[in-house]
């Protein structure tokens, strides 16, 4: 086929596809990879992609019982089991997502089957006193310190 100029540009033949007689084009064979600690990251499992990368290394992230690597590629409808701090979170991969997204769009990609007990975890957890002082008693007096050191073993000095 013979190369044409029009204005004043060399253009290179093109043939002409009737798109009415013509197949559609067919999805893509393969599906797209995505490493799982790039997606725990963007479903917002865990805060930053280093901590879900030393997160799956440590172990604390297993596919059907078993522990992954940061690099392995994750496949629809996984169900995916991570320790998350103090609670144990399990989650479906229902898309796939490499960059973080909103909290209310990750929730497209993600289903969580966390079980409730799991969840309530996180609300047991509240930090009492070592001891209990009435407030307006003023400064602990050196008997008071030293009755305090003896029960919760503090060994730092009042100023």
């Amino acid at each position: 086929m013979p190369l044409t100029i029009q204005d004043g540009y060399l253009v290179y033949p093109t043939t002409k596809q009737n798109t009415m007689t013509d197949d559609p084009p067919s999805p893509p064979s393969h599906t797209p990879a995505v490493r799982i600690d790039k997606w725990l990251w963007a479903v917002r499992l865990f805060k930053t992609r280093s901590q879900a990368t030393a997160a799956c290394r440590g172990g604390h992230v297993k596919i059907d019982g078993r522990n992954v690597k940061p690099s392995h590629e994750i496949r629809l409808n996984e169900i995916i089991t991570a320790q998350v701090g103090d609670m144990t979170r399990t989650v479906k991969v229902l898309g796939f997502l490499e960059q973080r997204v909103s909290a209310s769009l990750a929730r497209n990609y993600a289903d969580d089957l966390t079980p409730p007990a799991e969840l309530e975890k996180r609300r047991e957890i509240v930090h009492s006193p070592l001891f209990f002082r009435p407030k307006g008693l003023g400064r602990p007096t050196k008997k008071d310190r030293r009755a305090l050191q003896k029960h919760s073993r503090i060994t730092e000095e009042y100023p």
